[in-house]
């Protein structure tokens, strides 16, 4: 996929730029593999707003995505590569010899046509294919990995990303994150051979308040703006600094530089090196 660059006919397409999805083969989803998908607008079951800045945006159905895989040993075919709004990567809708369809995450090089199997064995070492970590040489790079084997994929999934594997030694599996951090997987967790698809999203440009609104984002106001009722920051006369020793959020916590992480949790021994922070 390539990023396209328009002429700069407005103010806000000056700024942006679009992706060309020339790697999109089907334009219509699976009906028996999409459903309803009701907007919450940030709103819990009390209709409080729990999530800020959510809101409004395209309607999107879902697509059911098959983390698991777990056909094993079926050769399935790639009959189309698609576009997900729920997700940055691109999927891939599969089919096995009895006609059964699975929407998979799709990853780079993956094309129409191919063929795609899973495994508890050994596999052939071939974009899209999936088995446990255990398997893999060592240097792989590997997608949709899963945290408890036989739950399903539940980390690396973003556009373009995809975990390193370290080593296997014991019970375990060394991952290098797209993150840079280091951490243990057990080795009978599955993982998908590849580097998920659509890695120019990164790169691509909204150029216009419009677009975030379209993805269902609202507006985001600054707390210098509002008043002293509102948010920590506010008040003053004119254009003022916060007038504090530190950045708060709306509910008077620190913001800026703090880290968000739960202490004790119970995956902070798995952790054998922090991700990379940028100051």
């Amino acid at each position: 996929m390539a990023v396209k660059i328009y002429k700069p006919t407005s103010p806000g397409r000056r700024k942006s730029s679009v992706a060309t999805f020339e790697d999109i083969t089907k334009h219509q989803p699976a009906k028996s593999l999409t459903m309803m998908l009701k907007s919450s607008g940030g709103r819990n079951v009390q209709g409080k707003i729990t999530v800020r800045h959510r809101g409004g945006g395209n309607k999107r159905y879902y697509r059911v995505i098959d983390f698991k895989q777990d056909r094993y040993d079926a050769l399935a075919t790639v009959t189309a590569i698609e576009y997900d709004p729920n997700r940055t990567s691109r999927i891939a809708l599969i089919k096995y010899p009895d006609g059964e369809q699975r929407y998979i995450l799709a990853p780079q090089d993956l094309r129409v046509g191919m063929t795609v199997v899973s495994s508890r064995r050994p596999v052939p070492i071939q974009v899209g294919n999936r088995t446990a970590l255990e398997h893999l040489p060592v240097g792989m790079m590997v997608h949709n990995i899963e945290l408890q084997p036989g739950k399903g994929g539940e980390i690396v999934r973003s556009a373009g990303v995809g975990a390193t594997l370290m080593g296997v030694e014991g019970e375990y599996a060394q991952l290098k994150m797209p993150s840079g951090e280091i951490r243990l997987v057990p080795k009978a967790a599955g993982g998908s051979i590849g580097q998920l698809s659509n890695p120019d999203h990164i790169n691509v440009r909204l150029g216009k308040a419009g677009r975030r609104r379209y993805l269902g984002i609202r507006p985001s106001v600054r707390g210098k703006a509002m008043n002293p009722v509102d948010h920590p920051h506010g008040g003053g006369e004119g254009v003022n600094p916060i007038g504090l020793k530190y950045p708060k959020t709306p509910w008077g916590k620190h913001a800026r530089g703090v880290k968000t992480r739960r202490k004790h949790r119970r995956s902070d021994g798995f952790i054998l090196q922090r991700r990379l922070t940028h100051k």
